[in-house]
């Protein structure tokens, strides 16, 4: 008789029953992953009713690799790019809000009588929130395009990157027992380290590859090499002492720069799918009901913690960050949930036998609470903005509205930050390069060649010559390659010194580091120096060729980095308003008609700011302009006006896509007592033609005006936003 082993038994099992179960979710509504949770609890031997899997081992391995599969997706959503695009508001809301939690969290575990490692890891659980049900509940509620929504992605994406720390911090915590600040701060640096050396190496090196391969890729060759890879990746992670998750977010995170990216994710969502579902079930199979029985009133206690502590940390995260109280009080109700990483988090305490058998248990049964929750916090949070507007003093309104004013005007570009936001990054980028080279060579190319070579002194030539020649380019970067010239672009009296201190920064950095670099392979003190010598010498001899090498490499990277670019989601009003893009159908009924006779301002409050029809632009359309089949219009307003014009256009066709205006921008002006638009309407200042723009604010005193019309007359002190021509707008400075 033939043998079945248990694993092919027990995942028959597993995705019968996970199947049923997911379908009757998927009817009621609710999310698959809580689904996937409850047919894990339904398998697992706590429950007799139905067979129950046997071979639990091998169903945890086949966990892990799900595991991976998840963060490799996760990886492929996140994208550099997109971290760098979600701006401060995501930014600051998303690091309030973990902090708080974090605290919360621990705290609650002391509370609760604790040990120090539970509420630790607590902590950690209740940090993060969860991707997979707030998009599922987004799409679910049709809320997906209001301007809240953005925020909250934007907020997702900077959690997943503390969430890798987090695993990290909780790593080394966990294997110290104890609480360290030097050590997390030393695996901290080392994290962001080979984050970055992951990140440059992938960017220079993959992209190209997959660019040479491109006509041979067949999509089953971009498959498995982007599996292997990835795989890669989490054996390399893991050799360093990180966990496997880290590498295979990360590489997932380096395809997502490359035109394969889009791709890759769909290739991959099968086997993410499958694998994911096997890692939610595993989840569920570890509920002990005996268990929840005896920490019910914890599971509760923790619920109420994290709904409550994620609602005020995001809501005053956001507030804190320049937006409005009714888009504060809606991203912190949408993000009051834990789920996916938090289950990692939870899983690898277990891992590494640092937590109690309970915390685990808890973890799920306080997901699957606030997961349940999440849809009505969401539909409710609008009313419960509105009524907070209402019973608010109106002083503190006032103060609210003047700081959302104040923030966002400090928000717009400043000469003097965008050249030190460039100089930091290149500088902290070329001192990585640097480093990782010197401990690459000390640490794998030396020991290699002395392993591989009989004669030693040969093999620590090589090495030595080898690293210089690696360095080199680098080097120039660091001291010829103008990497101070924005800052005498920018032409700011007081910063006339600053480029002449950074440069011999630069040349003290590079003289120690190539000191350093000889030291290692050579220890005599003359030898030292005349070597020291001999390569200053040799590196100003080649010095243009060195630098048309550095060139080359930077020209290589900054391509592969871009090419995948699209224009990043521009918030182009204040407040409330927002972006968002139409296509007309070819059957309305307005077709030919004029944007003046649509009365589109006057009827819905918005303002069209470009037409594209084939391959014209019409930038800032005057009310003369006709409106054809097939015309896509771009346009700023509030949720509510765009409900209504989208429904006017009677189009389904809506997305946010603003890729197409990425010369456009949003500049704030204060018009001052001699400001020659004063005395003068709208339509008469000049504005449109002087910008390309439109007048799309209007504050005066306490009163916003969204999309003012062009009759209204301005006023000194008045704030006008205008959304135009980037090159254009800086006249009215």
């Amino acid at each position: 008789m033939l043998h079945l082993p248990n694993l092919i038994s027990d995942l028959a099992i597993i995705l019968v029953v996970g199947a049923i179960v997911t379908f009757i979710f998927k009817l009621i509504n609710q999310p698959i992953v809580l689904g996937y949770i409850i047919a894990g609890f339904m398998v697992s031997p706590n429950v007799s009713i139905i067979p129950s899997v046997t071979d639990g081992e091998a169903i945890k391995i086949w966990a892990e690799i799900g595991v991976i599969f998840l963060l490799f997706s996760l990886g492929l959503e996140f994208s550099f790019k997109k971290l760098r695009d979600v701006g401060g508001p995501a930014s600051i809301t998303g690091v309030v809000e973990v902090i708080f939690m974090l605290v919360a969290g621990y705290l609650t575990g002391h509370f609760l009588g604790w040990n120090e490692m539970d509420s630790i890891f607590l902590g950690g659980i209740l940090s993060i929130s969860s991707t997979t049900i707030i998009i599922r509940a987004f799409d679910e509620l049709g809320v997906k395009t209001q301007h809240f929504a953005t925020v909250v992605f934007g907020v997702l994406i900077v959690e997943d990157l503390v969430a890798i720390l987090l695993l990290v911090l909780l790593s080394t915590i966990a294997v110290t027992q104890q609480f360290h600040g030097a050590q997390l701060v030393s695996s901290a640096l080392k994290l962001v380290f080979f984050l970055c050396i992951w990140f440059i190496g992938g960017i220079f090196i993959i992209p190209s590859l997959l660019q040479k391969l491109k006509k041979s890729l067949t999509d089953e060759l971009l498959l498995i090499f982007s599996l292997g890879l990835c795989l890669l990746m989490v054996i390399f992670a893991t050799k360093v002492g990180f966990s496997p998750a880290l590498g295979a977010f990360v590489m997932g995170s380096i395809f997502a720069e490359t035109t394969e990216g889009k791709r890759i994710e769909h290739l991959i969502q099968p086997m993410k799918d499958f694998f994911g579902a096997i890692f939610f079930v595993s989840v569920g199979m570890l509920i002990d009901p005996n268990m929840l029985m005896r920490h019910w009133q914890s599971a509760l206690i923790i619920t109420v913690v994290t709904i409550v502590g994620k609602i005020i940390s995001s809501s005053l995260g956001s507030l804190i960050s320049g937006q409005t109280l009714k888009n504060s009080v809606q991203t912190g109700f949408s993000l009051a949930q834990i789920g996916e990483f938090s289950f990692i988090i939870a899983t690898l305490g277990l891992t590494l036998n640092v937590t109690s058998d309970f915390l685990y248990p808890l973890a799920v049964a306080v997901s699957v609470l606030t997961t349940f929750a999440t849809p009505y916090l969401i539909k409710y949070s609008s009313p419960f903005a509105n009524m907070l507007e209402r019973i608010l003093p109106k002083t503190l309104k006032i103060f609210i509205q003047r700081y959302n004013t104040s923030t966002q005007a400090v928000a717009i570009s400043n000469n003097v930050q965008g050249a030190l936001r460039s100089y930091l990054t290149k500088f902290t980028l070329l001192l990585i390069v640097l480093v990782a080279i010197t401990v690459l060579s000390k640490e794998m190319a030396l020991k290699y060649l002395h392993q591989n070579f009989q004669v030693k002194k040969l093999a620590t030539s090589i090495a030595f010559f080898g690293t210089f020649i690696a360095s080199a380019p680098f080097f120039w970067a660091l001291t010829r390659g103008k990497l101070t010239e924005k800052f005498r672009q920018v032409g700011t009296p007081g910063l006339a010194f600053l480029p002449f201190v950074l440069n011999c920064l630069h040349y003290a950095i590079v003289l120690g580091i190539l000191g350093y670099q000889i030291s290692i392979f050579i220890p005599t003190l003359f030898t030292v120096i005349g070597i020291f010598a001999l390569l200053l010498l040799g590196f100003s001899r080649y010095s243009n060729y060195l630098g048309g090498v550095y060139q080359w490499v930077e020209k290589v990277f900054l391509k592969n980095f871009h090419a995948n670019t699209k224009a990043p989601m521009t918030l182009l009003l204040p407040w409330e308003a927002h972006l968002s893009s139409y296509v007309i159908s070819p059957n309305a009924s307005f077709i030919g008609r004029t944007i003046e006779s649509l009365e589109v301002r006057e009827k819905f409050g918005v303002s069209i700011v470009l037409i594209e029809r084939g391959n014209r632009k019409i930038k800032a359309p005057s009310s003369k302009e006709s409106l054809f089949p097939n015309d896509r219009l771009s346009v700023i307003g509030t949720d509510e006006q765009l409900l209504k014009f989208k429904a006017f256009l009677d189009t389904a066709n809506e997305f946010i896509d603003d890729s197409h205006v990425t010369e456009y921008g949003l500049k704030g002006c204060v018009l001052s007592e001699q400001s020659p638009f004063i005395g003068k309407s709208i339509r008469e200042s000049g504005i449109r033609e002087m910008t390309e723009g439109l007048v799309v604010g209007l504050e005066r005193s306490s009163e916003r005006i969204i999309n003012p019309q062009a009759k209204i007359v301005l006023k000194a002190g008045d704030v006008l936003w205008i959304v135009g021509n980037k090159d254009k707008m800086k006249s009215l400075n």
